[in-house]
């Protein structure tokens, strides 16, 4: 037995923002995926991943919401089959490990369950996001239900605010010299006590008005920037992000990072910002010379993610 394949995803934009209801980007990368599998020889990850099932199945059966309906007596006997989550996607690393899990969890036990096949109304996909939302929390105390969400549909999707969100077309790409990457850390990072230091940081009003003036002017304008493929202004937004990030969102980035990413403002040769909550795993870099960068980079491993 194999499920569909679920792709890992990349929040272009709007990290933290999207938890206070600024806008966000989220997109599908394919590079990563996982599926639920029995094998017949499993492995100690295959051994793991079914014990962490076997919990998530606990949680749901304790849930009382009606938002869904699980068929949870199918789970539990595939799951004494010995089915786990065959992944090659990185976890604690900001492109939704758990979310590719729970997205196939929902798609293979969710009755009645909505599918991308459906006109995908407003309605339909906040309905989708709750139920992602309830069903991720089991991972990280408290989730925006955007990862699943993003990995079930296997759309860019757009956020608008908290309750509107809509797929949307991304530029295709291009041959060019510019470039979206990923830049592994190689340190593993948790969501939950990054979120928690956010939750924390926002008690000050300072940082509360950082993070809806500065933060979300430049996460929108770089939105807006990059559907519309106005890329020169993109770069000036993104720089602009850079800068705001590094300054008030230092806990998130590991202190290895630090002169790296200020390295790339004073030189206008790259521009990082976090990917997901930061404390490791992937940072995520925008680049008007890929090559330059790789070069400037090279004692990093870097991943390309889209070129302009």
């Amino acid at each position: 037995m194999r499920g569909p394949l679920f792709y890992a995803k990349i929040l272009l934009f709007g990290e933290y923002g999207i938890i206070k209801d600024s806008k966000g980007l989220a997109i599908p990368y394919n590079s990563y995926q996982g599926a639920l599998k029995v094998s017949e020889n499993p492995s100690d990850d295959a051994i793991k991943s079914n014990q962490n099932l076997l919990k998530l199945h606990k949680y749901l059966s304790g849930l009382t919401t009606d938002l869904v309906h699980f068929r949870l007596d199918e789970f539990k006997s595939d799951l004494a089959a010995g089915m786990y989550f065959d992944s090659s996607i990185p976890q604690g690393y900001g492109v939704g490990s758990s979310g590719a899990l729970v997205a196939s969890i929902y798609d293979k036990y969710a009755d009645d369950k909505i599918t991308v096949l459906e006109n995908l109304t407003r309605d339909k996909l906040l309905k989708l996001k709750g139920i992602f939302s309830l069903m991720e929390s089991f991972f990280h105390g408290k989730s925006s239900g955007l990862d699943p969400l993003n990995s079930y549909l296997s759309l860019p999707i757009l956020i608008n605010s908290k309750d509107n969100l809509e797929p949307t077309g991304i530029p295709s790409q291009k041959e060019g010299k510019g470039a979206v990457f990923l830049l592994d850390s190689e340190i593993v990072g948790e969501t939950a006590p990054m979120v928690s230091i956010f939750m924390n940081k926002m008690k000050n009003e300072g940082f509360r008005r950082m993070l809806n003036e500065d933060f979300a002017t430049y996460t929108d304008a770089c939105i807006d920037d990059f559907l519309h493929g106005n890329i020169k202004s993109l770069f000036g937004n993104v720089k602009q992000l850079s800068k705001v990030v590094l300054s008030n969102f230092k806990p998130m980035i590991p202190k290895a990072f630090h002169a790296l990413w200020q390295q790339g403002i004073d030189s206008n040769a790259y521009y990082l910002k976090l990917c997901g909550s930061g404390g490791g795993g992937y940072i995520l870099g925008f680049t008007e010379d890929y090559e330059m960068a790789k070069e400037i980079l090279k004692k990093y491993k870097l991943e390309l993610v889209y070129r302009f």
